[in-house]
């Protein structure tokens, strides 16, 4: 009976991705058309910010509320929030009612439980199915968060050339009606066990890489909880005595919060700089998708070598991708370079996290897992939202090289910090970890 109901319940996961997929470009292409003149880029940066911080903050405010929910439970609010919501943002812009405040606070509101849904989502995997076929269900949840970051703006590009990017959110709040009822009839035919799940401490969602979706999830999969020891705040207690680990932290921090801004850029570049129309758009997001996915088939292989200097050089290779962009580079061009981004940046947050892996005793890697995602939670979210304001000053162009020089020179600070570290007598290392290289 579980594994009948996680067969009907791939189907409405998958259509959810891909909704998300084409809502990359549909929620950046509505705010550039409703904006005010002059005020895209402000507009922009609010909308994409409002459709991920409140899912930061609902991941770290409403813990006490919802740990203790069952996941099927989490997984529906979710889904019905979304669907009421994004399902508004059509309705709205019909009847000549999407006031850009409108438009941000619906934004707002249909992520505030965002990162619990996610949680909610692979715990219920969990529970569904056997533990040997949890990594085969895993891996088919990763595969469709993958390709519809390929497909989905692709599609999304032809489309709202075709019906506008409105009706394209209203699809997306379809799909995500379809999975509450979905979810609605799993629990009704049992495929729910009566134990109450814990939300995986993978719930924070962060910018960017497919590569990681199974090791970001596997912990949240297997239910692990961020409860009891396993508070962020207790995993930020153990990380103050660990410079290694917190050095990653603040390396991928300040990464994912950079990257915020060329977001932000990107749409405004294809229509200020480029003149161009949502198909473009949505091509420069198709190709960084697709190379994501083929990066993170190797960072396998990447494991060879040491991980320190591959992190690093992923980073300062993400960089260096963006700045073209700033020198008045052809479209072709940047397109080749956004794709070749996404190649260099797909391993990125599968490394990082091994880093940690090897670094972290078992017992509290959870513990620490969980103080990563809730440090990281504001990254990008803070970074989207500065390039807005930094659009106004800078133009796209500037910011797109801008965000690659910052990210180059993020990459520099961090190679200088980490040679000057190996140089010291080495600190007492933590019981139970390996060689991060």
């Amino acid at each position: 009976m579980a594994h009948a109901g996680f067969k009907r319940l791939l189907p409405a996961l998958a259509a959810s991705d891909l909704g998300d997929g084409m809502s990359v470009v549909a929620v950046a292409w509505l705010a550039i058309e409703i904006a005010p003149p002059g005020r895209s880029g402000l507009l922009l940066g609010a909308a994409l910010a409002a459709y991920a911080l409140p899912g930061a903050l609902g991941a770290l405010l409403f813990g006490r509320l919802l740990r203790r929910l069952p996941a099927a439970r989490l997984l529906a609010a979710e889904s019905r929030i979304r669907a009421v919501l994004l399902g508004c943002v059509p309705l709205a812009w019909a009847t000549g009612l999407l006031h850009p405040v409108l438009y941000v606070a619906l934004l707002a509101g249909s992520s505030v439980l965002h990162a619990w849904g996610n949680a909610g989502r692979y715990s219920l995997v969990a529970q569904m199915l056997a533990p040997e076929q949890r990594l085969a269900a895993n891996a088919l949840l990763s595969s469709s968060v993958s390709a519809s970051i390929v497909i989905g703006p692709a599609l999304a590009g032809f489309l709202a050339a075709v019906v506008g990017p409105a009706w394209l959110i209203g699809l997306d709040a379809l799909s995500f009606a379809v999975l509450a009822v979905q979810v609605g009839r799993v629990r009704a035919s049992g495929g729910e066990p009566a134990t109450e799940p814990k939300p995986g401490s993978e719930a924070g969602s962060e910018a960017g890489s497919t590569s990681a979706a199974a090791s970001e999830t596997g912990t949240g999969a297997q239910g692990g909880a961020v409860t009891g020891s396993d508070r962020p705040s207790a995993g930020l207690q153990l990380l103050r005595g660990q410079p290694e680990l917190l050095g990653v932290l603040a390396l991928t921090w300040f990464f994912n919060f950079l990257y915020g801004p060329a977001e932000v850029a990107l749409p405004l570049h294809v229509t200020d700089d480029l003149h161009a129309g949502a198909g473009l758009l949505g091509l420069y997001w198709a190709l960084f998708g697709a190379g994501a996915v083929l990066g993170g088939l190797a960072a396998g292989a990447l494991r060879r070598f040491p991980l320190w200097p591959v992190t690093l050089g992923i980073v300062a290779g993400w960089g260096f991708t963006l700045v073209p962009f700033g020198l008045g580079a052809s479209a072709p061009v940047t397109l080749a370079c956004f794709t070749l981004g996404g190649l260099i940046y797909g391993p990125f947050t599968a490394l990082s996290y091994t880093l940690f892996q090897e670094r972290t005793p078992a017992a509290w890697l959870t513990t620490v897992l969980a103080a990563r995602s809730a440090a990281l939670l504001t990254a990008g979210p803070v970074g989207t939202a500065l390039g807005g304001p930094l659009i106004a000053l800078m133009g796209p162009r500037g910011v797109l090289a801008a965000s690659g020089i910052a990210t180059v020179a993020l990459a520099v600070v961090g190679a200088a910090v980490r040679i000057r570290s190996t140089r010291r007598p080495a600190s007492r290392p933590v019981h139970g970890s390996g060689r991060a290289g």
